[in-house]
Formats: structure tokens, C-alpha cells, sequence
């Protein structure tokens, strides 16, 4: 049977992964909603993995689209829990 998903498809634990890693890895932060949509090619998946960290508690968010990870992340980066 032919897989329906195209070849790139990413799914949305690997796309937060993805995206905290960014933040976490290639600092300085805030980063901006649009330079994340440009690392993971796509706007709208930038959108929705914001959100889902914003709503985990993962990511802060500032006026104007900027976000930036919350301490809570930061630490568990430092512990090396993220597996990632």
C-alpha cells in the first residue's frame, strides 16, 4: 500500500522537537515567528508548533511574534531530559 504522506512529512512531536532545539541550541532568542516558519519551511507548521509549546509551557510569547523558551525548558535542556 502506498504511503499517503508525502516523503517530508514531519510529525508534530519531531516538528516541537524541532523547534525547541532551534531556541535551545542556536541562541540567542527571541526568535521571531517568521524565522522559524523560514528553518521549517512552512508557515503554518511554525504557527502550530508555537502554539502547542506555548500551551505545554515550554514557550513564552511576546507582542509582536517573538518567543522565547521558558525556564522550565531551558533546564530540562541543561539536564538533558529533552531527548532530543
Amino acid at each position: 500500500m502506498p504511503n499517503p504522506e508525502p516523503i517530508d512529512a514531519v510529525d508534530e512531536r519531531d516538528r516541537d522537537r524541532n523547534v525547541l532545539n532551534l531556541m535551545l541550541n542556536d541562541s540567542p532568542w527571541p526568535w521571531s515567528l517568521g524565522e522559524i516558519a523560514r528553518e521549517l519551511r512552512s508557515e503554518l507548521a511554525a504557527r502550530d508548533a508555537v502554539t502547542r509549546l506555548v500551551d505545554a509551557g515550554l514557550l513564552h510569547r511576546l507582542d509582536g511574534g517573538f518567543v522565547f523558551p521558558t525556564r522550565a525548558a531551558r533546564r530540562a535542556d541543561e539536564l538533558g531530559l529533552g531527548g532530543a
